[in-house]
Protein backbone atom coordinates (compact mmCIF):
# COMPACT_ATOMS: atom_id res chain seq x y z
CA UNK A 1 0.00 0.00 0.00
CA UNK A 2 1.53 3.35 -0.59
CA UNK A 3 1.92 6.09 1.97
CA UNK A 4 -1.53 6.98 2.72
CA UNK A 5 -3.92 7.81 5.76
CA UNK A 6 -6.86 5.40 5.94
CA UNK A 7 -9.73 5.66 8.74
CA UNK A 8 -12.32 3.58 9.15
CA UNK A 9 -14.40 6.10 9.04
CA UNK A 10 -12.85 7.90 6.15
CA UNK A 11 -13.35 4.31 3.89
CA UNK A 12 -16.84 3.46 5.14
CA UNK A 13 -17.61 7.12 3.61
CA UNK A 14 -15.61 6.75 0.28
CA UNK A 15 -16.99 3.03 -0.29
CA UNK A 16 -20.31 2.33 1.28
CA UNK A 17 -21.69 5.78 0.28
CA UNK A 18 -23.77 8.26 2.45
CA UNK A 19 -23.87 7.59 6.38
CA UNK A 20 -22.02 3.97 5.52
CA UNK A 21 -24.98 1.96 4.09
CA UNK A 22 -24.47 -1.22 2.54
CA UNK A 23 -27.44 -1.65 0.95
CA UNK A 24 -27.12 -1.48 -3.16
CA UNK A 25 -23.83 0.80 -1.89
CA UNK A 26 -20.65 1.35 -3.53
CA UNK A 27 -19.03 -1.95 -2.35
CA UNK A 28 -21.78 -3.56 -3.18
CA UNK A 29 -21.55 -2.40 -6.60
CA UNK A 30 -17.71 -3.13 -6.94
CA UNK A 31 -18.60 -6.43 -5.61
CA UNK A 32 -21.20 -7.03 -8.43
CA UNK A 33 -18.55 -5.87 -11.23
CA UNK A 34 -16.20 -8.10 -10.15
CA UNK A 35 -18.81 -10.79 -10.80
CA UNK A 36 -20.21 -9.94 -13.63
CA UNK A 37 -17.45 -8.26 -15.70
CA UNK A 38 -19.52 -5.58 -16.98
CA UNK A 39 -20.84 -2.28 -15.14
CA UNK A 40 -24.02 -2.34 -16.83
CA UNK A 41 -25.11 -5.97 -15.40
CA UNK A 42 -23.85 -5.09 -12.28
CA UNK A 43 -26.32 -1.78 -12.69
CA UNK A 44 -28.90 -4.22 -13.73
CA UNK A 45 -28.42 -6.97 -10.77
CA UNK A 46 -28.75 -4.01 -8.25
CA UNK A 47 -31.18 -2.06 -9.56
CA UNK A 48 -29.15 0.93 -10.55
CA UNK A 49 -29.31 2.74 -13.74
CA UNK A 50 -26.23 2.77 -15.79
CA UNK A 51 -25.61 6.80 -15.08
CA UNK A 52 -25.74 6.23 -11.69
CA UNK A 53 -23.85 3.32 -11.67
CA UNK A 54 -20.73 4.99 -13.49
CA UNK A 55 -21.05 8.08 -10.81
CA UNK A 56 -20.79 5.56 -8.24
CA UNK A 57 -17.19 4.48 -10.34
CA UNK A 58 -16.44 7.98 -10.93
CA UNK A 59 -16.43 9.35 -7.25
CA UNK A 60 -14.54 5.88 -5.90
CA UNK A 61 -11.71 6.70 -8.40
CA UNK A 62 -11.20 9.87 -7.90
CA UNK A 63 -11.05 9.35 -4.00
CA UNK A 64 -8.98 6.97 -4.05
CA UNK A 65 -5.48 7.45 -4.24
CA UNK A 66 -5.20 4.30 -7.35
CA UNK A 67 -7.85 3.69 -9.64
CA UNK A 68 -10.44 0.65 -8.37
CA UNK A 69 -11.36 -0.35 -11.89
CA UNK A 70 -9.89 -1.41 -15.45
CA UNK A 71 -11.18 -1.56 -18.72
CA UNK A 72 -10.89 -5.43 -20.17
CA UNK A 73 -10.35 -5.42 -23.46
CA UNK A 74 -11.31 -8.20 -26.22
CA UNK A 75 -13.53 -11.73 -24.84
CA UNK A 76 -16.61 -13.04 -25.32
CA UNK A 77 -18.71 -9.80 -24.87
CA UNK A 78 -15.91 -7.75 -26.51
CA UNK A 79 -14.98 -6.38 -23.23
CA UNK A 80 -15.83 -5.41 -19.73
CA UNK A 81 -14.61 -3.74 -16.50
CA UNK A 82 -12.65 -5.48 -13.82
CA UNK A 83 -11.42 -4.76 -10.43
CA UNK A 84 -7.98 -3.58 -10.11
CA UNK A 85 -5.53 -5.40 -7.65
CA UNK A 86 -6.09 -2.03 -5.56
CA UNK A 87 -9.76 -2.83 -5.88
CA UNK A 88 -9.69 -6.10 -4.76
CA UNK A 89 -7.39 -4.97 -1.59
CA UNK A 90 -10.30 -2.32 -0.98
CA UNK A 91 -13.48 -4.45 -1.04
CA UNK A 92 -11.84 -7.01 0.62
CA UNK A 93 -10.73 -4.35 3.30
CA UNK A 94 -14.17 -3.36 3.78
CA UNK A 95 -15.11 -6.76 4.62
CA UNK A 96 -13.07 -6.69 7.63
CA UNK A 97 -13.98 -3.40 8.54
CA UNK A 98 -17.77 -4.70 8.29
CA UNK A 99 -17.20 -7.58 10.97
CA UNK A 100 -15.26 -5.06 13.24
CA UNK A 101 -18.55 -2.30 12.81
CA UNK A 102 -20.38 -5.22 13.60
CA UNK A 103 -18.59 -5.77 17.24
CA UNK A 104 -19.31 -2.12 17.44
CA UNK A 105 -22.71 -2.40 17.43
CA UNK A 106 -22.87 -5.50 19.85
CA UNK A 107 -20.85 -3.20 22.69
CA UNK A 108 -23.08 -0.02 22.04
CA UNK A 109 -25.84 -2.53 23.51
CA UNK A 110 -27.19 -0.98 26.88
CA UNK A 111 -25.71 2.53 25.64
CA UNK A 112 -28.65 3.43 23.77
CA UNK A 113 -28.20 6.82 25.13
CA UNK A 114 -24.95 7.13 22.78
CA UNK A 115 -26.92 6.45 19.43
CA UNK A 116 -28.33 10.30 18.98
CA UNK A 117 -24.85 11.71 19.18
CA UNK A 118 -23.23 8.85 16.79
CA UNK A 119 -25.84 9.98 14.06
CA UNK A 120 -25.30 13.41 14.52
CA UNK A 121 -21.62 12.87 13.79
CA UNK A 122 -22.25 10.81 10.89
CA UNK A 123 -24.57 13.25 9.16
CA UNK A 124 -22.23 16.37 9.76
CA UNK A 125 -20.09 14.12 7.01
CA UNK A 126 -19.11 16.02 3.95
CA UNK A 127 -21.59 15.91 1.15
CA UNK A 128 -22.17 18.26 -1.64
CA UNK A 129 -23.60 18.33 -4.94
CA UNK A 130 -20.11 19.25 -6.83
CA UNK A 131 -20.03 16.74 -9.21
CA UNK A 132 -15.90 16.70 -9.32
CA UNK A 133 -14.55 15.56 -6.19
CA UNK A 134 -10.89 14.65 -6.07
CA UNK A 135 -9.08 13.55 -2.86
CA UNK A 136 -5.47 14.16 -2.98
CA UNK A 137 -2.41 15.58 -1.08
CA UNK A 138 -0.82 19.06 -0.89
CA UNK A 139 2.07 19.89 -2.59
CA UNK A 140 3.02 23.37 -1.88
CA UNK A 141 1.28 26.67 -0.49
CA UNK A 142 2.42 29.98 -1.44
CA UNK A 143 1.15 32.56 0.75
CA UNK A 144 0.69 36.03 -0.83
CA UNK A 145 -0.53 39.36 0.42
CA UNK A 146 -4.36 38.29 0.84
CA UNK A 147 -4.81 35.08 -0.92
CA UNK A 148 -2.47 32.21 -0.63
CA UNK A 149 -2.07 29.54 -3.66
CA UNK A 150 -2.42 25.64 -2.91
CA UNK A 151 -1.26 22.86 -5.18
CA UNK A 152 -2.49 19.81 -4.88
CA UNK A 153 -1.34 16.17 -5.82
CA UNK A 154 -4.50 13.98 -7.02
CA UNK A 155 -2.25 10.85 -8.53
CA UNK A 156 -1.71 10.09 -12.02
CA UNK A 157 1.04 13.12 -12.61
CA UNK A 158 -2.24 15.45 -12.05
CA UNK A 159 -2.16 18.55 -10.13
CA UNK A 160 -4.74 21.23 -9.28
CA UNK A 161 -3.82 24.95 -8.48
CA UNK A 162 -6.65 26.33 -6.00
CA UNK A 163 -6.60 30.17 -4.58
CA UNK A 164 -8.19 30.68 -1.46
CA UNK A 165 -7.90 33.13 1.59
CA UNK A 166 -4.99 33.17 3.76
CA UNK A 167 -7.10 32.74 6.73
CA UNK A 168 -8.66 29.56 5.19
CA UNK A 169 -5.16 28.22 4.65
CA UNK A 170 -4.84 28.57 7.85
CA UNK A 171 -8.51 27.13 9.44
CA UNK A 172 -7.72 24.10 7.20
CA UNK A 173 -4.59 23.54 8.27
CA UNK A 174 -3.13 23.11 5.06
CA UNK A 175 0.12 22.71 4.63
CA UNK A 176 2.87 19.94 2.43
CA UNK A 177 1.55 16.71 3.15
CA UNK A 178 -1.55 17.44 4.43
CA UNK A 179 -4.66 15.52 2.56
CA UNK A 180 -7.33 17.47 1.17
CA UNK A 181 -10.06 17.06 -1.34
CA UNK A 182 -10.46 19.20 -4.27
CA UNK A 183 -14.10 20.27 -5.02
CA UNK A 184 -15.49 21.97 -8.69
CA UNK A 185 -18.49 22.16 -9.96
CA UNK A 186 -19.14 20.54 -13.28
CA UNK A 187 -20.54 23.66 -14.94
CA UNK A 188 -17.15 25.57 -13.67
CA UNK A 189 -15.19 22.97 -16.15
CA UNK A 190 -13.98 24.30 -20.14
CA UNK A 191 -13.85 21.83 -22.19
CA UNK A 192 -11.28 22.29 -25.54
CA UNK A 193 -9.66 20.29 -28.55
CA UNK A 194 -6.92 22.22 -29.15
CA UNK A 195 -4.16 21.13 -26.68
CA UNK A 196 -2.39 24.31 -27.63
CA UNK A 197 -4.94 26.52 -26.52
CA UNK A 198 -3.81 29.48 -24.26
CA UNK A 199 -5.88 30.22 -21.77
CA UNK A 200 -5.96 32.09 -18.31
CA UNK A 201 -6.96 29.33 -16.13
CA UNK A 202 -4.61 27.59 -14.21
CA UNK A 203 -5.74 24.52 -13.98
CA UNK A 204 -5.42 22.22 -17.70
CA UNK A 205 -6.44 18.20 -17.15
CA UNK A 206 -5.91 15.92 -20.63
CA UNK A 207 -7.60 13.04 -21.19
CA UNK A 208 -9.92 10.98 -23.21
CA UNK A 209 -13.81 11.55 -23.34
CA UNK A 210 -15.58 8.31 -22.32
CA UNK A 211 -19.09 9.40 -22.16
CA UNK A 212 -21.06 11.81 -23.65
CA UNK A 213 -24.43 12.59 -23.11
CA UNK A 214 -26.64 15.43 -24.60
CA UNK A 215 -29.87 16.91 -22.65
CA UNK A 216 -32.35 19.44 -23.47
CA UNK A 217 -30.06 22.06 -23.55
CA UNK A 218 -27.12 21.06 -22.02
CA UNK A 219 -24.79 17.67 -21.88
CA UNK A 220 -22.80 15.89 -19.73
CA UNK A 221 -19.35 15.53 -21.21
CA UNK A 222 -16.38 12.59 -18.78
CA UNK A 223 -13.15 12.93 -19.81
CA UNK A 224 -10.84 10.16 -18.52
CA UNK A 225 -7.53 11.42 -16.98
CA UNK A 226 -4.34 9.01 -17.75
CA UNK A 227 -4.33 8.27 -13.79
CA UNK A 228 -7.89 6.69 -14.11
CA UNK A 229 -9.79 9.38 -12.55
CA UNK A 230 -11.86 11.83 -14.44
CA UNK A 231 -13.77 14.72 -15.34
CA UNK A 232 -17.44 16.24 -15.43
CA UNK A 233 -17.91 18.95 -17.34
CA UNK A 234 -21.37 20.86 -18.06
CA UNK A 235 -21.82 22.71 -22.04
CA UNK A 236 -24.24 23.24 -24.07
CA UNK A 237 -24.72 20.58 -27.02
CA UNK A 238 -23.65 23.41 -28.98
CA UNK A 239 -20.72 23.38 -27.86
CA UNK A 240 -20.83 19.54 -27.75
CA UNK A 241 -21.12 18.98 -31.33
CA UNK A 242 -19.25 21.99 -32.11
CA UNK A 243 -15.96 20.28 -30.52
CA UNK A 244 -16.84 17.45 -32.18
CA UNK A 245 -16.40 15.75 -28.67
CA UNK A 246 -17.59 11.89 -28.48
CA UNK A 247 -16.34 8.72 -26.97
CA UNK A 248 -12.59 8.56 -28.06
CA UNK A 249 -11.68 12.44 -28.78
CA UNK A 250 -9.31 13.47 -26.75
CA UNK A 251 -9.65 16.90 -24.80
CA UNK A 252 -8.58 19.19 -22.55
CA UNK A 253 -10.55 20.57 -18.88
CA UNK A 254 -9.85 23.97 -18.38
CA UNK A 255 -10.33 25.28 -14.62
CA UNK A 256 -9.61 28.45 -13.01
CA UNK A 257 -7.76 28.20 -9.82
CA UNK A 258 -10.45 30.58 -8.30
CA UNK A 259 -13.28 27.94 -9.03
CA UNK A 260 -11.72 25.09 -6.96
CA UNK A 261 -12.89 24.41 -3.04
CA UNK A 262 -10.64 22.62 -0.96
CA UNK A 263 -11.66 20.99 1.95
CA UNK A 264 -10.51 18.74 4.64
CA UNK A 265 -11.48 15.82 6.99
CA UNK A 266 -12.97 17.13 10.39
Amino acid sequence: MENETWTSASALRLLAGQEGKRSKGRIELLEKIAETGSISAAARALGLSYKAAWEAVDAMNNLSHAPLLERVAGGRHGGGTALTQRGREVVAAFGRMEAVYGEFLAALKGKEDLVPFLNSLWRSNMQTSARNQFLGRVLAVKIGAVNAEVILDIGGSDQLAAIITNESVENLALKPGVEAYALIKAPWVILTTDDSLKTSARNRLCGTVVRCQEGAVNGEVIIELPGGKTVTSIITNDSIQSLGLKEGVRACALIKASHIILAVAA
